[in-house]
């Protein structure tokens, strides 16, 4: 009985070793870290996008 006992017992430790881990969790945050970024990012030059061509426009009409 002992003798199945601890490869069980080992496996059971490698099963909760998996969920317990946090090693992905950061790669994970990172990317949203990311995406949170760059969605920033665009919503910025969509609002000054317009705004920054209008001006080149007047200045460009006024050469």
């Amino acid at each position: 009985m002992s003798a199945l006992m601890i490869p069980v017992l080992a496996y059971i430790s490698g099963i909760k070793e998996r969920f317990t881990s946090e090693k992905g969790a950061t790669a994970v945050e990172y990317g949203l870290l990311v995406a949170l970024i760059a969605a920033v990012i665009i919503a910025i030059v969509a609002t000054l996008g317009g705004q920054i061509n209008t001006a080149f426009n007047a200045v460009s009409s006024q050469l």
